[in-house]
């Protein structure tokens, strides 16, 4: 079966680890919702917090969301300047036989600049 990937990102207000939490699970659902998968077809998840988040792992809330057999790594974006704040990005490795232009990426909140052409 195929690999594809399936891109997000969003932001937060501020660096507090329940809204850290709360905007990756936002994110998570809103992924899995439009690319309707089940945690079973994850291969892996990457995902990055820019410099200015270190209240909490975004990982942490896949495991929130009971994704425990999921591999999760997060990463620290390099600090570029004048880069978006306050971000989250995640990447979904998932085993699919739908083409990769099949995927959904979702980007929300301020993130949705990040990829305007991606965005609702």
């Amino acid at each position: 079966m195929p690999l594809r990937g399936i891109r997000g990102a969003t932001t937060v207000p501020e660096d507090n680890r329940n809204l850290v939490l709360a905007a990756t699970q936002e994110l998570l659902t809103a992924m899995q919702s439009a690319n309707n998968f089940v945690t079973e077809d994850i291969a892996s998840i990457l995902f990055t917090a820019t410099p200015d988040l270190c209240s909490a792992f975004p990982a942490q809330a896949a495991r929130l969301l009971g994704w425990d057999q999921v591999p999760l790594l997060s990463f620290q974006e390099i600090g570029v300047p004048e880069a978006l704040p306050l971000c989250i990005r995640v990447l979904i490795h998932l085993n699919t036989e739908l083409p990769q232009n099949k995927m959904k990426h979702i980007y929300l909140g301020q993130a949705r600049s990040l990829r305007p052409d991606l965005s609702d």
